[in-house]
């Protein structure tokens, strides 16, 4: 079969299922929730074990959770998986102009592309849009990122450092905060609030000295 007649095959096992099985017919996007985060690590366990099999099967449960959620949507008559499939369609063409028109390829293709997201989106900071549930270490890492992209005018530590170093000295810091009787989830995400307080107030004029 081609790709198209598989991705629709999947379109109609999925609205056959909402129709006739009781377990899925009940399922909301809220109830769905925890899968699809336990779909995205089994998808992140796959990539690192390098075996092909289960890379492929982990991306197609993880394929499930976007149809499943979209079933529900186009049920209650809210939007439909082609919506979504045009809506990132759209994105992707319009953020790379240098790809799809005559324009330049910019020389800060981060930069660049956080610019245009924030004019989109009409966002204030730049930290607007990073998702609540990340974990403390994924959110820091778009914190800075965005941070720097956005050239706030902050100092953040930028002394180069090794992959092998940072794991270690991670892990390091948890196992003696573990031993000293200290959250260390919780102490870097007091430690990462302070951060974002202090961009914020860069933003507003307010910042570092």
């Amino acid at each position: 079969m081609s790709r198209s007649t598989e991705l629709h095959r999947l379109h109609e096992v999925m609205h056959r299922l909402r129709r006739e099985c009781p377990w899925d017919a009940e399922q909301t996007h809220r109830s769905l929730a925890t899968y699809l985060v336990e779909e995205t690590g089994e998808v992140l366990d796959a990539i690192e074990s390098g075996d092909d099999t289960d890379l492929a099967e982990e991306l197609g449960d993880l394929l499930l959770q976007v149809y499943f959620h979209a079933a529900i949507a186009e049920q209650q008559g809210r939007f439909t998986l082609d919506d979504v499939a045009r809506g990132i369609s759209d994105k992707l063409v319009r953020r790379h102009p240098y790809v799809f028109t005559d324009a330049e390829v910019p020389d800060d293709l981060h930069g660049t592309w956080e610019a245009r997201k924030r004019a989109e989106k009409q966002r204030d900071s730049a930290l607007d849009g990073i998702a609540g549930h990340l974990s403390v270490v994924a959110r820091a890492t778009k914190v800075a990122s965005r941070t720097r992209h956005h050239k706030v005018p902050i100092d953040l530590p930028d002394e180069p450092i090794a992959a092998d170093e940072v794991g270690r000295a991670i892990v390091d810091l948890v196992v003696r905060a573990q031993a000293s009787g200290i959250d260390a989830d919780q102490a870097a995400r007091d430690a990462l609030r302070e951060l974002e307080a202090r961009v914020v107030q860069a933003e507003q004029g307010q910042g570092d000295d």
